[in-house]
């Protein structure tokens, strides 16, 4: 059965790195991206005491929460991303003073693993594929931008945060997937020096405009200025693939 992880469209912006930062649990949407990655699994009634304890409702969902052209997106692969976003949303909660919409965390947890499935579905049919080689090779990069010695230190740090080796290795791969299915779709995700100087100099204009603010040099943040591109390039097109697959998928969603 295909792997899946909600990376929402941003598929560049791994779950993993959050995880691996410490940062909150290890999930959402997003970004997008994308698979069958949760966090790891409960039982239902560790779900059922969490929810007692101020966590999500987990009652009434069903054993397939949606079905995407034939293929089915289980309450197994739901639950995790949904307690994820709630753990966030939660979190957000606490300085706003707003108690977490659950249903509109629900519907947006099943529109992510949806389109998530619906790209997935069309790498399929393009013939992209990932390799093992491939994603040795992303856990290597994740692990040096996150100043670790390996991906094995990564990947202890990750199961810390409640996902096993598999699952990582799961939304690394559809990350990889989507990038590749993008950069089928609409060319290189690569930005030129040119599209990041002209970032660097709108950010530059901005800053000027803000008394007191300062910004660092081209080169200090070109790396980042690279990756923000990227990220935001791929879920533009990503974003847009994903409307045109909805208009002839057949899609249930059963919450």
């Amino acid at each position: 059965m295909r792997t899946r992880t909600a990376l929402g469209l941003v598929a560049a912006t791994s779950l993993l790195v959050l995880s691996a930062c410490g940062g909150s649990s290890d999930s959402s949407s997003s970004d997008p991206s994308s698979d069958k990655d949760a966090s790891a699994s409960e039982t239902p009634s560790a779900s059922a005491d969490a929810g007692a304890e101020g966590g999500p409702d987990l009652t009434g969902i069903p054993d397939v929460v949606a079905e995407v052209n034939g293929e089915e997106v289980t309450k197994d692969e739901f639950v995790p991303l949904y307690e994820a976003a709630f753990q966030q949303a939660a979190a957000q909660a606490q300085s706003s003073g707003q108690a977490p919409d659950e249903e509109q965390i629900k519907q947006q947890t099943a529109d992510d693993l949806v389109s998530t499935e619906l790209l997935a579905q069309e790498a399929e049919s393009r013939g992209i594929e990932v390799s093992d080689d491939q994603i040795d090779a992303e856990l290597e990069t994740i692990a040096q931008q996150n100043q670790m010695a390996s991906a094995d230190e990564l990947l202890k740090a990750i199961e810390e945060n409640g996902l096993t080796e598999d699952q990582a290795r799961d939304q690394v791969e559809m990350q990889l997937l989507v990038e590749q299915l993008v950069e089928d779709e609409d060319g290189s995700t690569t930005p030129s020096e040119k599209e990041l100087r002209a970032i660097y100099a709108k950010a530059k204009k901005q800053a000027a405009g803000q008394q007191g603010q300062k910004i660092p040099s081209y080169d200090q943040v070109h790396d980042q200025l690279a990756e923000q591109a990227k990220t935001e390039q791929i879920g533009k097109v990503a974003g847009a693939l994903v409307e045109d697959l909805r208009k002839d998928a057949d899609i249930t969603i059963n919450l």
